[in-house]
């Protein structure tokens, strides 16, 4: 006690001294002021002398009893004046430290202590004779007045007590006093003569465990708590720190079994830091299972407050292992030391520091083996690895906002979980304490626990794993509850909505978009005064209703509950019975007088605090909840606010001065005061004191809630959410981090805390998506929700300013992960790298390893899980992987202690799934499949698979093989797809791949024939046979190519120089000369689009003339790239990588890569097998197949593809989309837009070959008008041409001319033939005369000769009878004459070409579009006439052919030499050999310019070949097919490739050109031809077909175009009727179609109403456009002169949008019948039209409720489609 007071008045200040002073003055006149009374009632003594003589000695007691009440308000004060001295310490602390020496402040305070003792000793002596004197007053009852004179004084307690003070105040006077005199420091005594010397470690800073927590350490200060003092230039380290001889000794030490261990503690003689030391401790430890040790210190004598837990209480101890294999005991000073028995590694030592054990302040201090510390909490930690620079974490329940400092905030855990090493081995330690404590993380690595009530109950858990530790400690604490199905849905919720209305806008409008959302919420606002148990009569009439409609759609209902009881009445003055029955059963917390409710204030006002820790509480809340209930349905609760919060400090009263409402020690708090914003500590419940129970209160409510939701909802699963938690609160409960802001800090900082509450038991745990404080972006927004997916407690609280970014550094952690987009592997880990995530992308990925099951999504869960099942299977580093799935119904409880579920584990070994059903207690009424198996990481293509149902033979097992067609593999990717498997749920089986080798990664080094040993060795390549089809046996070794010499990279692209590897000199073609140096230019033209070009710097090589658009100026900024391009070194490859995928979509880093004179050749992976396009060639499937096919490359599984080319240089351009309809239209901005046809063009046309002459014209034209068939073009084919020479009129086709006028003014329009091969054996030829004048014919070239290079085509010699019944070639021999070929590169030819088109127009015969034939170009002799080609022989037969259909008769075959001379237009002179594949291009733009020039109309050019960007001038036809079955298929592959690229309109013959055509693929191909862009039947000359036929139906709504009816199926095969009558067509949902009502020709049909089918989506909107010209006048979209519209629907609403309008009133529309399909089923009586100018006119609207079409004719009003309308239709409903 000397030390103590010593210690006490060796600080104080003379602001201090004044302080005591005038205090001790207040006292001595409060018990004057009792002398006073007193002397007032001597009077009346004499009055009741003899009643005084009669009392007991028991009065006496009484007497002595009031004085010392007396004595305990002179104590209370004296408390209250040390609180008040604390507080005045730490102000003056940065003045102390201040002082220049340690001496001066010695000094100072030796003159305060003398200064205090000097006038403390006469105050307390005046004290004494004080109460002598009044105590002289009165004698003592029951004495005899008779006896008082010859009595001996005694002196009372009072006296005998302030005597001790008195003497002890004396004694330290006079120390002090000599002190002070003779300057030496004052000493500590340790209740010895012995001076106490603190003995101070050699350790590193990071071991110094501080001995000043409390702030306003001093070298005297330090030294007076006995402890080392060593400053420091930094303040976060310990400058008093804990000397080795404080602590206690271990005095006895006991073992009763050999888990358990006992032991005596007494603490060492040594200076107390807060004083009220526990002098003798017990220690109790017990292995209670082989993976848990559980240690507790408590008082030896007296019993402390300990955690009353529902869950630990029940745990039971079941060990086998030794505690002495974990736990070692350091006698002195007592320490643990805790290993790891497997390994004897330390993981817990306290002996890094002594332990305290005082009244008020427990600390314990431990070593740790790692830094990876994880938990603690509940706090805003930054990251999930603790920082251990010092971090001081308090821990106490709090209303706290979590900003990202160390405030406490709503939940208390003491738990950490420890990894020790790579290994994954891992522990974690829980203190079992409620009180309010901090926990510092320091360097060491350790922790020190400081905490200021209870006792220490420590639980040290082993895992071989952290996932192993947190199982051990939920084993301890209470596992979690099993969550609702519905739960794991998107919730929605949001504090004032305001009303009930408000809240159902907001439910419809997420319905009418189709947002998937399960919950609905509301807050405090529903009620009536945010009072509990009561809902707001007027803006929330309708609640008790509202579950109801919200389950109709299959959504939920949660509301909000929090503890605090209003005091205050209902409205209109009634009695808010929670309250009064509440209060009738004395249910609240109390003040410390165990009687008076606590008041204090929080939403309703004035309330008090239910104590959920006495029976009778939970009684009464279990009562509540019934009855509130009963009123209001709903399907779950959240419980806030229960920290617990009080928006008053402690109380309305405040707090009383005390040791609980202030301590002696605060540990460092939001708020510092410990009853801030919450109860006074000194409050009582059931269960102890505030001080202790305050971090229990949210459990407790939990703990009552839970028996609540039972009550109500009995069997059915429900939930509950609570902001306030403790450990063993999951076991009942969710949690939510709490009350967020909008800002991209919390929405990072959600995410350790999330992960954290994983730890701590509280799974179902999630943030307030896009923050609960302040607006949100819609950035911020987005990428929240796009997170907040994968919460486990995914909810909205409130989306009501941040920049973010598109690319992030992430580590990838030591493991195989998997993009879950791409579901591509990740080539990096271990290591941090920037990943490129646009404002859709999440950025997610899969661990290999892991097996993931899968449903497809839908509005609620209550619809997804209906859905069929599949599995993602990641393979790891050694292709295996795991997993499981727990299925039960999803709502009702108890169902794994009951069975009623399915429990399934997978694994996968050697390419074997396992799917083991371990429990198969439960049928799920859906009948589920697992319908679809993805394998993430399979290397080669599967061979073959297969499934084994296991356990469903006869002989136990049944295997089926699945079907190729069921079996996908994306090689680039390295994923396996299986589809329509069809697993029951709840059955076991066994799933099978054998997968392909590695020789599907083979690149072809001999594409020739005829490949050996030898002629590959000779190539420099390896040769290994493969068991494969297809497979070369002849392939690259991986470093054949080139190597990069030089590479520079600037802001538009890059340059580099390679060379050929010296290793492989020879392409192994002698005569195709190799060219070692070559130069790569790489040029980001746009964000979109890049080109890569490969060329021999030295030479002057072939590129193509085609003119392309190319971008100004170069995309420079790379955050506006969509790519990023690598270049590869050996060999030399180009990667180009999506960078919002990461994908590869272009990777030549392939071994092959040649580049020789006459043979280029480039190899690259591709990102998937989904490959469309090139062509020319008849595909028999749009999407390629890979397996070894070459068109015009060649494809192989890998997947990649391998161009070869004979000359020029290598140019590519690459897209990124990236959508398909993006691709293309990139690409055609590039090479020119699609030509805009003639709108009658878009009619049926019609043509034959071999008409004898006009008359059989005639006749057809005159039976198709009788008929009524719509027919809007007639052809003449070359038989209209004199003996096929172009421009001359045949004399049976005299009439023609005449028949075209007349056609023609029938709305009909007329195209004829052209080919460009024109004859040179007339006399009197114009065409070819002038064409000979003007130098137009391909030659030779000058140096060979100076001749044409004539060829044989359709054109006869002059006067000859063709023999038909000879063979071809004699027939072309004998009568075909020689032809030249006009060169349409030169402008000389188009010149010429334009006057031959335009004579014939005018003098001849008019038309409207014309047909070129024949510009491949065409030749009926190969090469030239004679078959000898002038010139380098290597041209025709180059040292590589293509695999061509005649590559053996060489590349002249049926065409020209590939010597003959070209001159493009700029004067360059090249070989046919380049260019061949570009004449029927440069036959087309002359011929469109013509066509234009001379008839001033638009019209139409359809051309048999094409190049890229033919499509600007022209149509095409797929050529001379066939009557067939097999050619109208493959007609529609054709169109939608030539779609691709950029050919737009295009069909096939219909029915075929060449043979007969059998009626009904006639029929049919004319079906399918109506929708052919270009519809044109072809000489109507077969295979019988079916009526029926198997489709796949898109996941769509689709409706049947002739019944305007939903078909009702989607995603699968649909089997459908097809009668000879009948085209099986259908309209996709979501979509607007105009129409017009038909005619015999388009000219009559445009010029009806137009009409608009409006087929709705699923959300009930659709929406088109429509472009409108005078359909033949020449640039009217570059002039501006048409119009564009949009449409919409959406809400039963139907409006036009004008982007632009400029029509002659000619060609202006009225709106007609508009057609609503999907328009429901509640009939629909109303309709209105509204114009641009307001004016409304009713409409009469025809709804069919079967089939819900709804049709509203507006034809009478005449409303112009160019003015704006809008359309309403409504029910009466």
């Amino acid at each position: 006690m000397t030390n103590n007071i010593t210690m006490i008045l060796s600080t104080i200040t003379f602001p201090a001294v004044c302080i005591c002073v005038i205090t001790v003055f207040v006292m001595i006149w409060k018990h004057r002021q009792t002398k006073k009374t007193i002397k007032n009632l001597d009077e009346k003594v004499s009055e009741l002398r003899n009643l005084v003589f009669s009392i007991t000695m028991k009065n006496f007691e009484d007497q002595k009893e009031h004085f010392q009440l007396e004595l305990e308000v002179v104590r209370s004060e004296m408390e209250e004046f040390n609180v008040k001295l604390r507080s005045l310490e730490k102000k003056t602390a940065e003045f102390e430290r201040r002082n220049e020496t340690d001496r001066t402040e010695q000094c100072l305070t030796e003159k305060q202590a003398v200064g205090v003792g000097v006038i403390m000793v006469p105050v307390i002596a005046m004290m004494i004779w004080e109460h002598r004197e009044t105590t002289s007053i009165m004698p003592p009852a029951g004495l005899d007045m008779t006896q008082m004179g010859k009595r001996k004084r005694q002196f009372s307690g009072l006296e005998l007590n302030l005597m001790v003070i008195f003497t002890i105040m004396m004694v330290v006077a006079i120390t002090l006093i000599a002190l002070y005199i003779t300057g030496e420091p004052a000493v500590i005594k340790n209740g010895t003569t012995d001076t106490f010397v603190p003995q101070c470690p050699i350790i590193s800073l990071g071991e110094r465990v501080d001995c000043f927590p409390d702030g306003g350490a001093s070298k005297l200060k330090c030294e007076q708590r006995g402890c080392c003092w060593g400053p420091l230039d930094e303040r976060s380290v310990p400058w008093c720190y804990f000397s080795t001889n404080h602590g206690y000794t271990v005095e006895s030490i006991q073992q009763p079994n050999l888990y358990e261990m006992k032991a005596r503690l007494k603490r060492m003689p040594s200076p107390s830091v807060f004083g009220a030391d526990i002098q003798e401790l017990s220690f109790h430890a017990e292995m209670q299972t082989n993976n848990r040790l559980r240690f507790k210190i408590y008082d030896a004598h007296s019993q402390r407050f300990e955690v009353h837990h529902e869950h630990v209480r029940g745990v039971g101890s079941d060990s086998s292992s030794p505690i002495s294999t974990t736990l070692e005991i350091t006698q002195k000073s007592f320490g643990l030391i805790i290993r790891r028995k497997e390994n004897k590694k330390v993981l817990f030592d306290t002996t890094l520091a002594p332990l305290v054990f005082a009244d008020q302040y427990l600390q314990l201090s431990a070593k740790l083996p790692s830094a990876n510390i994880y938990g603690l909490g509940e706090h805003v930690h930054r990251q999930y690895r603790h920082d251990m620079n010092w971090r001081t974490w308090p821990i106490f329940t709090r209303d706290a906002l979590p900003n990202g400092n160390t405030n406490n905030l709503y939940g208390h855990y003491p738990f950490f979980l420890c990894l020790e090493d790579e290994s994954g081995k891992s522990f974690g330690v829980f203190l079992m304490n409620s009180n309010a404590m901090e926990v510092t993380l320091q360097p060491a690595p350790a922790v020190t626990y400081r905490t200021i009530g209870g006792v220490l109950d420590f639980y040290i858990l082993f895992g071989e794993t952290p996932e192993r530790v947190v199982q051990e400690f939920v084993e301890l604490i209470g596992k979690p509850f099993m969550p609702p199905y519905w739960s794991l849905g998107f919730q929605l919720s949001r504090w004032d909505y305001g009303s009930l209305s408000e809240v159902k806008k907001t439910v419809e409008r997420n319905r009418a978009v189709g947002i998937p959302c399960d919950v609905q919420y509301t807050d405090i606002d529903y009620m009536e005064n945010m009072k509990d148990f009561t809902y707001d009569k007027v803006k929330f009439s309708e609640l008790p209703d509202f579950a109801d409609y919200l389950h109709e759609r299959g959504q939920r209902y949660i509301l909000i509950l929090d503890p605090a009881i209003a005091t205050s009445k209902l409205a209109g003055n009634a009695s808010y019975g929670s309250y009064d029955r509440g209060t009738e059963n004395n249910v609240w917390v109390t003040e410390s007088d165990g009687k008076t409710p606590v008041l204090g204030a929080v939403w309703p006002g004035e309330t008090v605090f239910p104590d959920y820790t006495s029976q009778s509480c939970i009684e009464w809340w279990v009562n509540e909840y019934e009855r509130f209930s009963k009123e209001v349905k709903h399907d779950a609760l959240w419980i806030d606010m229960n920290e617990v919060t009080n928006f008053m400090k402690g109380s309305s009263k405040g707090c009383a001065i005390n040791n609980l409402n202030y301590p002696p020690f605060t540990p460092k708090i939001a708020g510092e005061v410990i009853y801030g914003k919450t109860l006074c500590m000194d409050a009582k419940h059931a269960w102890g004191d505030h001080y202790d129970v305050h971090s229990l209160y949210g459990y407790s409510m939990v703990l009552a809630t839970e028996k609540a939701l039972q009550s109500v909802f009995g069997g059915n699963r429900t939930m509950m959410l609570t902001r306030s938690s403790f450990p063993g609160v999951g076991k009942y409960s969710g949690h939510w981090l709490g009350d967020n802001a909008a800002n991209w800090n919390d929405i990072k900082w959600a995410i350790p805390g999330m992960l954290e509450f994983g730890l701590f038991g509280i799974p179902y745990i999630g943030a307030d998506i896009c923050g609960f404080f302040g607006n949100s972006t819609e950035e911020l927004c987005r990428r929240w929700m796009q997170v907040g997916a994968f919460y486990p407690f995914s909810r909205n609280h409130n989306a009501m300013s941040f920049t973010g970014v598109n690319t992030v550094v992430a580590y990838v952690p030591d493991a195989v992960w998997y993009n879950y987009e791409t579901m591509e592997r990740l080539s990096d880990r271990r290591k941090q790298v920037e990943m490129y995530l646009p404002a859709d992308k999440l950025g997610l990925h899969i661990r290999g390893g892991a097996i993931l099951p899968t449903q497809s999504p839908d509005i609620t869960t209550a619809y997804s899980r209906r859905n069929n099942m599949g599995l993602i299977v990641a393979l790891d580093d050694i292709n295996q992987a795991a997993g499981e799935l727990f299925w039960d119904d999803g709502d009702t409880r108890a169902t794994v202690e009951k069975g009623n579920y399915i429990h399934y584990t997978f694994s996968v070994v050697y390419g074997l799934l396992t799917m083991q059903v371990t429990h198969a207690g439960y049928r799920d009424p859906n009948n589920l499949k697992f319908g679809n198996i993805t394998v993430l990481g399979v290397p080669y293509p599967p061979i073959s698979a297969s499934v084994t149902h296991v356990g469903a033979g006869t002989l136990g097992n049944t295997s089926t093989t699945v079907p190729n067609t069921n079996i996908q593999y994306d090689g680039a990717k390295k994923v396996l797809f299986l589809h329509g498997l069809s697993l029951t749920l709840g059955e076991t089986y066994l799933v099978q791949w054998e997968i392909a080798p590695e020789e599907y990664q083979r690149f072809d080094c001999y594409p020739e024939e005829n490949a050996s040993e030898a002629k590959c060795r000779g190539r420099g390549c390896i040769w290994e046979p493969s068991n494969i089809d297809g497979v070369p046996k002849c392939f690259y070794p991986k470093d054949y190519g080139y190597t990069v010499t030089v590479a520079q990279e600037t802001d538009s692209g890059m340059r580099v120089n390679i060379t050929q590897n010296p290793k492989y000199r020879s392409s192994g073609r002698p005569e195709s000369r190799d060219i070692d140096t070559l130069r790569v230019e790489i040029r980001y033209h746009s964000g979109d689009m890049l080109q890569f070009k490969i060329w021999d710097p030295a030479t002057d090589r072939y590129e193509v003339p085609v003119p392309l658009s190319l971008p100004v100026t170069p995309e420079t900024d790379e955050n506006k790239r969509l790519y990023k391009v690598f270049i590869t070194n050996k060999p030399f490859g180009i990667q180009v990588v999506r960078k919002s995928t990461g994908t590869k979509i272009w990777d030549s880093s392939v071994p092959g890569f040649t580049f020789s004179d006459m043979f280029l050749q480039v190899s690259t992976r591709l990102a998937s097998e989904f490959i469309y396009g090139f062509g020319e060639t008849e595909h028999p499937t749009y999407k390629h197949d890979l397996n070894y096919h070459t068109w015009d490359v060649t494809f192989q599984p890998t997947p990649a593809l391998t161009y070869r080319t004979l000359g020029g240089i290598l140019d590519f351009y690459m897209f990124l989309g990236p959508t398909p309809e993006m691709v293309v239209q990139d690409y055609t901005a590039l090479i020119g837009r699609p030509v805009l046809p003639a709108y009658w063009s878009l009619g049926f046309q019609l043509c034959r070959y071999g008409y004898a002459n006009d008359t059989e014209i005639k006749d057809l034209y005159d039976k198709m008008r009788a008929a009524g068939i719509p027919y809007d073009v007639q052809y003449a084919d070359i038989d209209y041409m004199n003996r096929q020479l172009d421009f001359v009129l045949d004399p049976d086709f005299q009439n023609l001319p005449s028949l075209v006028d007349e056609m023609r003014g029938d709305g009909m329009r007329f195209i004829f033939i052209l080919d460009p091969a024109i004859s040179g054996n007339e006399t009197a030829y114009p065409a070819f005369q002038r064409g000979k004048e003007a130098d137009v014919f391909i030659k030779w070239p000058s140096d060979i000769s100076n001749g044409i290079v004539w060829g044989k085509v359709w054109p006869d010699y002059p006067n000859v009878t063709v023999n038909e019944s000879l063979d071809w070639d004699t027939q072309v021999e004998n009568y075909r004459a020689y032809t030249a070929f006009p060169d349409f590169f030169r402008a000389s030819t188009a010149a010429w070409w334009h006057r031959e088109i335009q004579d014939f127009y005018e003098h001849t015969m008019k038309f409207d579009g014309l047909w070129i034939d024949m510009n491949e170009p065409a030749s009926f002799v190969h090469g030239t006439v004679g078959g000898k080609c002038l010139g380098d022989p290597l041209l025709e037969n180059p040292p590589y052919m293509p695999p061509l259909e005649s590559k053996h008769l060489g590349l002249n075959h049926k065409t020209l030499c590939m010597n003959s001379e070209q001159i493009l237009s700029d004067g360059k002179k090249v070989r046919h050999y380049d260019v061949h594949n570009l004449y029927g291009w440069s036959h087309t733009k002359p011929t469109y310019d013509a066509l234009l020039n001379v008839t001033g109309e638009r019209g139409v050019v359809v051309t048999r070949s094409t190049y890229p960007s033919s499509g600007k001038w022209a149509g095409h036809w797929l050529g001379d097919n066939f009557s067939s079955w097999d050619q109208l298929y493959k007609s529609i592959i054709g169109m939608m490739e030539f779609s691709l690229f950029g050919i737009s309109y295009t069909g096939a013959d219909i029915c075929g050109f060449f043979n007969t055509a059998e009626y009904e693929m006639c029929l049919r191909w004319m079906q399918l031809g109506a929708f052919y862009p270009y519809s044109h039947n072809h000489n109507s000359k077969g295979n019988p077909g079916a009526r029926d036929v198997n489709g796949y139906i898109p996941n769509a709504r689709w409706y049947d175009f002739y019944t305007a009816k939903d078909i009702g199926v989607r995603s699968q095969m649909l089997n459908m009727p097809t009668p000879m009558d009948h085209i099986n067509l259908h309209i996709r949902g979501g979509y607007i179609l105009p129409w017009q009502k038909p005619e015999n020709t388009t000219a009559y049909s445009r010029k009806n109403p137009l009409g608009l089918i409006v087929a709705l989506s699923d959300s009930g909107k659709a929406q088109g456009s429509f472009f409108w010209d005078d359909g033949e006048g020449i640039d009217t979209v570059e002039t501006g002169r048409y119009l564009l519209t949009t449409f919409t629907a959406e809400s039963n609403t139907l409006t036009s949008q004008i982007i632009q309008k400029n029509l002659a009133p000619a060609d202006r529309l009225i709106l007609g019948v508009v057609k609503v399909w999907g328009a429901g089923s509640v009939k629909i009586t109303q309709a209105t039209l509204t114009d641009e100018t307001g004016a409304a006119y009713p409409l009469t609207p025809e709804h069919n409720l079967d089939t819900q079409e709804l049709i509203i004719d507006a034809t009478l009003k005449a409303i112009h489609v160019d003015q704006l309308f809008t359309i309403t239709w409504k029910t009466d409903v």
